[in-house]
């Protein structure tokens, strides 16, 4: 500084030679600094592109001493999970391009309100042949029913007789 020394109280915190607030005498010692961490803003991650990713694979594959490819990390300030991470994406890039493709129109995909209505329609078709199935249960036990209360009404007509 200027070569005037501040002066310090028992605490050691600089004394102001004004007041901070009006209701603060000059003699009290100063609050004690925020303790709170502070978030850092993120940093946003940084994108490569694929220009510069087969760049770097190129001159990775350059590297014939050993650390060469150490120093090339250190100095473009990357990692060597980058490295890896970017072979097997040229990897899975390569098996895209050289795998057979279907040839013509592609299908096109139905909407899932025709898929819904397919399904609805079969459980419909389910339905109606179950209440088709339970009415001639229905018929038959009503038969069955009036026969037997046939059959209970003879047999006592027979002993009036």
């Amino acid at each position: 500084m200027n070569g005037t020394t501040v002066p310090m109280n028992e605490e050691g915190h600089k004394e102001s030679q004004e007041p901070i607030h009006d209701s603060i005498p000059k003699n009290a010692p100063l609050p004690a600094p925020d303790a709170e961490v502070r978030e850092k803003p993120a940093r946003p991650m940084r994108q490569f592109t694929a220009a510069y990713k087969a760049f770097i694979l190129r001159q990775a594959e350059r590297c014939s001493t050993p650390g060469a490819i150490t120093s090339l990390l250190r100095r473009e300030g990357l990692y060597s999970s980058h490295l890896s991470r970017w072979r097997q994406q040229e990897a899975q890039a390569l098996d895209q391009a050289f795998s057979p493709q279907s040839r013509g129109p592609k299908p096109r995909p139905e909407s899932s309100l025709v898929e819904e209505n397919r399904k609805l329609t079969k459980q419909v078709a389910q339905l109606e042949k179950r209440l088709k199935q339970l009415e001639t249960l229905i018929e038959v036990q009503k038969k069955l029913s009036e026969l037997l209360e046939f059959q209970a009404a003879s047999p006592a007509r027979g002993q009036d007789r």
